[in-house]
């Protein structure tokens, strides 16, 4: 993403998405968990967001309503409403062009359909309709004459003639047609359209469209995307889409919008913290069984899959039985699981060295399980615990060299070697506090040349438990 696109990003006041492959797979109904994310922190930040889509208000499921956007945009512009229902604005069609539609309808022999703000009917009930309307709105009802008891916003073509089929010249002075499916268009009035829609919002808030953001993939969007300041296609976007677009992200499947609003600089990675509260973290563990005592801990394959899947075969292999911790310093870490014995061998079970795993969740502070190496990408077998307790800083002074206020809080109050962070893949954790006590009973060891204990300190066998 471009400079300009990012400083342009930063007049942005109000965001709008339209549902179906944008927020929500239409065939599917599958979310991306990241979406409430977006929301939320988006609010946090004092940016609005809205709904803009071609459904009626009742066709909005309720898992887009539960992440409460503040507008909603319906029916291709012609019905809005705010998150507490006040109508913002509204664009019936005059019922005597209902009557005429219908009347065409028939006389080209196609189905249709008859939107009011808060409900939807059909002309009939064909298998052709259901494929096109069930996904978007399930079980509607057959009532042809609807319109003579409800204000009429939208209505629908059902057929096979797809950009063949077009308006009598009575109509399209007042009608225009969107085509949203293969077998069906929406029809709405011809000052209608979701960027008019928009636009109304806009106008309400006292903004400029140079405020606006758009997130979108279908051919509905074209005019809202030539309408918004910044406009951002999703990766699974029809082609023309694309070409108009600012920017075109991930498919919804590949967290598509928080990728986009992330390069924007505009949400930011929730960050899962397990050495914050170590005693919840369900997974594997390991128990280093050593001559000086036991030290469990538990493993974290989720930020370190490659790394923790060598520790753990390694460890039921035998690999570790009966190999010495080679090297401590007392205040820094114990360092092992070099079957040589001089810290320079080991080997993974890949038969090389592997890459580093760096985790934005995980870090060097004091009982952290980390690998060893000799530069970057050079894993193998080795491995330290950090030992260190204090640390001459303040939370507040590493927190502002970047790192998460909870572990800078746990550096500044328990130690550890921040230094190491982003060089050294951090793998594990001490569980209890049992093991704390092993860890500094064997920091505390006697030493001699090379920082290596004057009496073995033996590993005597790791168990797993996974």
């Amino acid at each position: 993403m471009d400079a300009k696109l990012r400083y342009k990003a930063k007049k942005i006041k109000v965001i709008f998405f339209d549902i179906d492959d944008t927020l929500r797979n239409s065939k599917t109904g599958f979310i991306p968990t990241s979406i409430p994310t977006v929301f939320k922190q988006l609010r946090e930040k004092g940016i609005l967001t809205g709904i803009a889509t071609g459904r009626g208000i009742f066709g909005v499921v309720p898992e887009i309503r539960e992440l409460k956007p503040d507008f909603f945009v319906t029916l291709n512009g012609a019905y809005i409403e705010d998150k507490k229902c006040n109508v913002i604005y509204s664009n019936k069609i005059a019922k005597d062009k209902v009557e005429e539609y219908i009347a065409w309808t028939k006389e080209v022999e196609i189905e249709y359909g008859l939107v009011g703000s808060h409900t939807a009917k059909l002309s009939t009930r064909t298998e052709l309709i259901s494929e096109a309307i069930d996904p978007i709105y399930p079980d509607l009802d057959v009532d042809p004459d609807f319109y003579e008891k409800e204000d009429i916003y939208q209505m629908w073509t059902f057929e096979d003639q797809g950009d063949d089929l077009a308006l009598p010249e009575s109509l399209v002075s007042t009608l225009r047609m969107v085509r949203w499916h293969e077998h069906s268009s929406d029809v709405v009035p011809i000052s209608g359209s979701k960027a008019a829609g928009v636009a109304k919002v806009v106008e309400h808030l006292g903004l400029k469209p140079e405020n606006v953001m758009v997130f979108g993939d279908g051919l509905n969007d074209l005019e809202l995307f030539d309408y918004a300041g910044i406009s951002v296609a999703m990766g699974n976007s029809h082609e023309k889409i694309k070409e108009k677009a600012d920017y075109i992200t991930k498919t919804l499947e590949e967290d598509g919008i928080f990728d986009a609003l992330e390069g924007f600089g505009m949400v930011e990675k929730e960050l899962h913290l397990p050495q914050v509260d170590i005693e919840t973290v369900e997974g594997p563990i390991a128990t280093i069984k050593t001559n000086h005592g036991d030290l469990r801990i538990k493993l974290f394959p989720e930020q370190a899959p490659k790394t923790v899947a060598n520790f753990v075969a390694l460890s039921k292999d035998g690999y570790y039985d009966g190999v010495i911790f080679h090297r401590i310093i007392k205040d820094f870490m114990i360092q092992g699981g070099d079957p040589t014995g001089t810290g320079m061998g080991g080997e993974s079970i890949y038969g090389e060295s592997f890459e580093d795993e760096f985790s934005e969740e995980l870090y060097n502070v004091r009982g952290a399980l980390s690998m060893a190496n000799a530069g970057p990408n050079t894993n193998g077998s080795q491995f330290f615990i950090v030992q260190n307790q204090h640390l001459p800083y303040s939370k507040k002074e590493i927190a502002r060299g970047g790192w998460p206020e909870p572990i800078a809080e746990i550096y500044a109050e328990q130690g550890g070697t921040p230094h190491l962070d982003r060089r050294h893949t951090v793998f594990g954790q001490l569980a209890d506090e049992a093991s704390y006590e092993v860890l500094d009973a064997i920091a505390g060891v006697e030493t001699g040349a090379m920082d290596k204990p004057v009496e073995d300190v033996v590993i005597q066998t790791i168990e797993i438990e996974d």
